[in-house]
């Protein structure tokens, strides 16, 4: 009887220890899985339904039209901070302080001017911290005239949101082990309505030295279809990739026919674009000091300023694919060998 009993006991010791070397080599077999994660695991974490629960409430009526300085500017700018925060990414600055302070007497040709901020959050990079990536979008619009409200969904909330998710993207990749070799600084700039101003201010007092700043990245309107292209939705217009950069220019066309398939369309890359959109953005003040830029742009449409540019009129699947072609673009410029470079300077 004792025997036996010591028999039992036995084929439970060995049951128990086959168990846990199971689930052991689960558990390894998990990490492994975790560990293989690739640049596009990480760009398909950017959906649609992500962006717009985000740019229903950066667009929503409360936000006032995020005129600059004004009460929904402030609101919208702790609502940026607030998700930088909440998903542990750091601020360039110091800790808790998302800010760049921008003081009242800098909006030099507004009568009624008001201090503002641009919202700043950063990833350091593994190998090449000093190098900076910079993705921006603005986030004021035109705030309220006469009783209604100029939400500014497209412009640029779509911008803007879809930074918030580039940076959640890269920040899961950080926490994987694989993220970028350079740094990348989230930059949302204030003032861009009234005349480039937060973008102007950066450049004048850059965070990082402009000479360490890769390139920029910058995201306005993104998230309609230009009525000329609704036969072909399936694309962007991209501004300026090859004015400074030819390096940058190849790799945007590489990364694009590899991964996401986008028509790239150059009609107002023209130097000769009556619009001039090239010189109506926040890359310009980038361009202007010898940084490569590229612009992304879906064009205008029947709702562009007017307070009919709503949440509800995004294309939230094609807003998708275009971020997850900017977070794609800034992967493979913060993770190559060498730096892009101005290399068309003359």
């Amino acid at each position: 009887m004792i025997i036996f009993t010591l028999k039992i006991q036995t084929m439970k010791y060995l049951l128990l220890t086959l168990f846990a070397l199971g689930l052991v080599s689960c558990n390894s077999a998990q990490n492994t899985v975790s560990s293989k994660k690739d640049r596009t695991d990480y760009a398909q974490t950017i959906t649609a339904e992500d962006l717009k629960v985000l740019l229903y409430e950066f667009s929503d009526d409360k936000m006032q039209g995020r005129m600059t300085g004004e009460p929904g500017q402030k609101m919208a700018a702790e609502f940026l901070k607030d998700f930088y925060v909440t998903h542990g990414i750091a601020s360039p600055i110091a800790e808790g302080d998302y800010f760049q302070e921008i003081p009242a007497s800098y909006f030099s040709r507004r009568r009624d001017a008001k201090a503002s901020e641009n919202v700043v959050a950063f990833i350091k990079g593994s190998e090449k911290p000093d190098e900076i990536v910079v993705l921006s979008a603005h986030y004021d619009h035109v705030g309220m005239k006469d009783g209604e409200i100029y939400n500014g969904a497209d412009d640029d909330g779509s911008g803007t949101v879809s930074l918030l998710e580039m940076a959640e993207a890269f920040k899961m990749a950080v926490k994987d082990g694989n993220g970028p070799k350079r740094s990348i600084l989230f930059l949302h700039v204030t003032g861009e309505e009234i005349g480039l101003y937060g973008s102007k201010y950066y450049t004048e007092h850059p965070i990082f030295p402009l000479e360490n700043t890769v390139c920029d990245l910058n995201t306005d309107m993104v998230g309609r279809i230009d009525p000329d292209k609704k036969d072909t939705p399936n694309y962007i217009y991209l501004i300026g990739s090859d004015k400074l950069s030819q390096e940058l220019h190849d790799l945007s066309e590489m990364v694009n026919e590899k991964y996401i398939n986008l028509e790239l369309d150059y009609t107002y890359n023209d130097d000769n674009d009556p619009n001039r959109f090239y010189y109506r953005s926040d890359h310009y003040n980038f361009a202007k000091n010898n940084v490569p830029i590229i612009f992304y742009f879906n064009g205008v449409h029947e709702d562009y300023h007017q307070p009919t540019d709503t949440p509800d009129k995004i294309e939230y699947e094609l807003l998708a694919k275009r971020a997850q072609l900017i977070f794609q673009t800034a992967w493979e410029v913060a993770n190559r060998e060498e730096r892009i470079t101005a290399d068309k300077l003359k």
